[in-house]
């Protein structure tokens, strides 16, 4: 764990590195499915993202890619099909990563969620879906707003 993440425990830390999976299947969702060129381009920026990225969250987004097919296979079984009441129930598990980014230093929290937004922005315009405004800037005092 890199020590922008030291704070957290070590279930935080594995849910953390789910964050950019919730994300990417948000995004990839507004339309209700999943298509395999989303999936596909949602993996390939996970991996991408191990060389382009900050070098602080270099770490992090190596950490992503090992675990990112298994996350995202487990997270659309859990959502699939995508209906408002899955997307809602997803939203509802996005939001639980306010309080553990909550915990991170703020210059780095600030750099973890630019870093999460250009993420999400990607996967968004790589496929169909929509990702509602709702999901960064959180609403964390001191750090957003």
């Amino acid at each position: 764990m890199n020590n922008g993440f030291k704070k957290l425990s070590p279930g935080e830390w594995n849910e953390l590195l789910k964050a950019p999976v919730l994300l990417s299947i948000y995004a990839a969702s507004g339309d209700h499915d999943i298509s395999k060129s989303e999936k596909a381009e949602a993996i390939k920026m996970a991996h991408f993202k191990t060389f382009t990225e900050k070098s602080l969250l270099v770490p992090y987004y190596k950490e992503v890619d090992k675990k990112f097919t298994k996350y995202f296979e487990e997270v659309v079984e859990k959502y699939a099909p995508f209906d408002d009441l899955k997307r809602e129930k997803l939203k509802e598990e996005i939001s639980l990563l306010e309080p553990i980014i909550g915990k991170l230093n703020e210059e780095f929290a600030k750099t973890f969620i630019r870093s999460l937004r250009g993420y999400t922005e990607h996967v968004k315009k790589a496929g169909r879906g929509n990702v509602i405004d709702f999901v960064f800037p959180l609403p964390i005092p001191g750090l957003t707003g």
